[in-house]
């Protein structure tokens, strides 16, 4: 007799043990999709609109021009926040009439405070998907050495044993294998893209971070503090 050896024949005469190790794969390469397009379009609005704020910090408007800017938004970019917790910590330094050296030093320990969050942010579900990665081909074999043991505990009983009732069972176990690989090779190479945008981007945030730090020292040798348009010069 001529068996069905379609996928869907495999994975329905598959054992119970077999079928659960297919499913989870399948709801983990079902996530790792889910997180994948997720970033994709994530990472990318944060590079426009991180590169969008930095055309205007640029342009020539004052810096309590981008602080009023920034202040009335409700939605920020990863810059914007950075630069926002950067000038308002100067503000209040300056306020209190510390010296130039204590205004830039707070300043830039509230931009690296930020920085930190914002790269946390950033990087959030990225394990997800190193652990999809690294952990579905493995599910996966574990499924298809326990089909094979299945399956060669069912031809034990038999009299005698050819390829045609052998490769039923090899096939299924089989399938569990390839449903390993199939969630686990686009979260390795997703994983490697995201990483290299999430290096360049903070590369962009830290740069900004020392040029901003520069402006604020300039900033910070002004003798006379009191209100925040004093903060206005580059």
């Amino acid at each position: 007799m001529t068996q069905d050896l379609s996928i869907t024949a495999l994975v329905l005469n598959a054992s119970l043990v077999v079928q659960l190790v297919m499913a989870g794969l399948l709801v983990a390469s079902l996530a790792s999709w889910t997180v994948i397009f997720g970033k994709l379009f994530g990472l990318r609005r944060v590079r426009n609109r991180n590169e969008a704020f930095e055309r205007e910090f640029w342009s020539g408007k004052s810096l309590s021009e981008m602080n009023q800017a920034v202040t009335a938004k409700t939605d920020t970019a990863p810059i914007e926040r950075i630069f926002a917790s950067g000038i308002r910590e100067f503000l209040k330094l300056r306020e209190r009439r510390l010296d130039a050296g204590a205004q830039l030093d707070g300043a830039r320990r509230a931009m690296r405070a930020s920085f930190q969050r914002e790269l946390d942010t950033i990087e959030s579900n990225l394990s997800f998907l190193a652990s999809v990665g690294s952990v579905s081909p493995y599910v996966g074999l574990f499924g298809t050495v326990w089909g094979i043991m299945h399956a060669f505990v069912g031809l034990s009983n038999m009299q005698q044993v050819t390829l045609a009732t052998v490769a039923p069972g090899i096939a299924e176990a089989l399938v569990a294998t390839a449903i390993g690989l199939f969630a686990a090779i686009p979260a390795v190479v997703a994983y490697n893209r995201f990483a290299r945008d999430i290096d360049r981007i903070a590369i962009q945030l830290e740069t900004f971070i020392e040029e901003f730090s520069n402006i604020l020292q300039r900033n910070a040798a002004v003798a006379a503090p009191a209100a925040p348009a004093a903060a206005a010069g580059r």
